[in-house]
């Protein structure tokens, strides 16, 4: 099993590494050789398009020509048996005491350790953004219905979601510059740079081919599609996003950027760290019922650092908040018959827990500017001030586990 506690590799990874050998997240890098798809293990990257040349995939099903590529889209687009084959092959090498693994990787230079650049991990062709967190939607009801019921109708009943826009996803590290648009003045509308620009702390999963146009995704089956996961920052602008979002919803306010980590993480090393998802009252309908209903324990953190100060960190919560499973999510986003594609991001929605500091937007924590946020070093913060750099990471850490971990996902307010 690759995420056996006794594995251990024969390549220096060290104490809390984020990518030891039960890990193995899948990327995209760069260096003077060009672009293709790598894996992460402790400091350095196995080069799967050498590996891949060699022949170490040989028998696994892998197509010619699927890691020289600048994304993981073709990778995507294989089976999940054939996903498992190669994961197992590159453990395998890796293990140590497999003297033949340390002969193949030396003979075929296949371990990169100087400095790469990581680009976007894949080419997104559809882009959908849940809003599945309880505590975040009650939290924006309370907001902005004080006198009403903060959950709406239907948010027990389907996984609430929206369509975004995959051309501004970008990598992790990108610079973000300030959006500029309508906003709600005291006479009518008035236009400018965005004095409301905000954080969403949220976990993304990318999928797999699906089924063909007009066939819906069976909740049970829905994991078969689904690749691994990733860090998702969905950059927002709340006073644009005020005066827009009635009746449609989300646009201008939320269109401009959206960052992901670089790594994604595959199911298959998340396996040790499925708990039991959240009760749900009342029960969905059918489409929607799982019979092993799981969610995933990662613990996320949120860095803020204004410029030339050290970071504090302003959230730290738990992915295990979430009411809708990513299961439940992909078969509600297919149910009608909608299709997904090898390299589709699907994003949780603003992951928030129950107490002010696990709340996952500075919307929530300075509840739409009323609180002052205070930093390490004395600043205040309702919302973020050019230069700010934020920086989001995640851990699994349960007992009886080797821990693993996403890397970041970074940004820096550009002005």
């Amino acid at each position: 099993m690759t995420t056996a506690t006794h594995l251990e590799s024969w390549v220096p990874v060290g104490f809390g590494s984020d990518f030891p050998i039960q890990n193995l997240p899948y990327g995209v890098f760069a260096d003077a050789e060009g672009e293709r798809c790598g894996v992460a293990i402790g400091e350095v990257i196995v080069d799967l398009a050498r590996a891949e040349a060699a022949g170490l995939f040989t028998s696994t099903g892998l197509r010619h020509g699927t890691f020289r590529q600048n994304s993981l889209n073709t990778f995507l687009g294989h089976s999940r048996g054939v996903w498992s084959a190669v994961r197992g092959r590159v453990t395998e090498m890796l293990t140590a005491g497999n003297e033949q693994g340390i002969a193949f990787a030396r003979a075929h230079n296949v371990m990169i350790d100087h400095p790469v650049r990581l680009r976007l991990p894949v080419t997104i062709g559809d882009y959908v953004d849940f809003y599945s967190s309880q505590q975040h939607a009650i939290n924006v009801g309370r907001m902005f219905r004080p006198d009403g019921d903060p959950l709406l109708p239907n948010w027990k009943r389907l996984p609430v979601g929206y369509h975004g826009r995959a051309g501004t996803i970008i990598p992790s590290g990108t610079p973000i510059k300030r959006p500029h648009g309508q906003m709600r003045g005291p006479t009518g509308p008035l236009f400018g740079a965005s004095e409301k620009l905000d954080i969403e702390l949220e976990v993304g999963f990318i999928t797999g081919a699906g089924p063909q146009l007009g066939t819906p995704i069976p909740v049970d089956e829905a994991e078969h599609h689904i690749f691994g996961m990733c860090l998702v920052n969905d950059w927002s602008a709340r006073d644009i996003q005020a005066w827009e979002y009635v009746p449609l919803g989300p646009f201008l306010g939320k269109s401009f950027a959206t960052s992901i980590s670089p790594w994604i993480v595959p199911l298959e090393a998340l396996e040790p760290f499925r708990v039991s998802g959240t009760a749900q009252d009342p029960v969905p309908l059918p489409y929607l019922q799982e019979q092993k209903r799981q969610g995933v324990a990662i613990d996320l953190t949120v860095d803020l650092s204004p410029v030339g100060s050290p970071p504090t960190t302003i959230i730290a919560t738990s992915f295990t908040n979430m009411y809708w499973t990513m299961a439940q999510q992909l078969a509600h986003a297919t149910i009608n018959g909608a299709t997904t594609r090898p390299g589709d991001l699907y994003a949780s929605g603003t992951v928030s827990g129950p107490t002010p500091d696990q709340f996952g937007s500075l919307l929530e924590q300075s509840w739409n500017g009323t609180r002052d946020l205070t930093l390490s070093d004395g600043s205040t913060r309702t919302y973020l001030e050019d230069g700010d750099t934020i920086r989001i990471s995640a851990r699994c850490d349960i007992e009886g586990a080797v821990p693993i971990g996403f890397g970041e996902c970074k940004g820096t307010v550009a002005g």
